[in-house]
């Protein structure tokens, strides 16, 4: 029933930002446990960040300080704001959300229930 739509991704330089978002339905976001994960081209799916339910934030370190992740209750639409970009942060970004909307976070995609189908971001150097 939960569906996520990402949108946002592009073509940016390197020290460029973007603002990704992720449009949900069949689950109240802001209430609820959601993350961003990334895949680059013949590389397993990482952990970027994630947003619990209480409202607590967790960012991988390479995107921790450059990266926010925050919601927008009356569009139940979460957001990732990325700024800095480097071209290591070249990848498919993923919304996603585990089984459980007040889970504990977690770095594993095998954890996530529901995915999105991903923007693609490329930066450039």
């Amino acid at each position: 029933q939960v569906q996520l739509v990402e949108s946002g991704g592009g073509l940016v330089q390197a020290g460029g930002s973007l603002r990704l978002s992720c449009v949900a339905s069949g689950r109240t976001i802001s209430t609820s446990t959601m993350n961003w994960f990334r895949q680059a081209p013949g590389k397993e799916r990482e952990f970027v960040a994630a947003r619990r339910f209480i409202g607590d934030m967790t960012y991988d370190d390479s995107a921790k300080g450059r990266f926010t992740i925050y919601v927008d209750n009356a569009k139940n639409t979460l957001y990732l704001q990325m700024n800095s970009l480097k071209p290591e942060d070249t990848a498919v970004y993923y919304c996603a959300a585990p089984r459980l909307l007040l889970a504990a976070v977690s770095t594993r995609p095998e954890n996530m229930e529901y995915w999105g189908k991903g923007t693609l971001v490329t930066v450039s150097s």
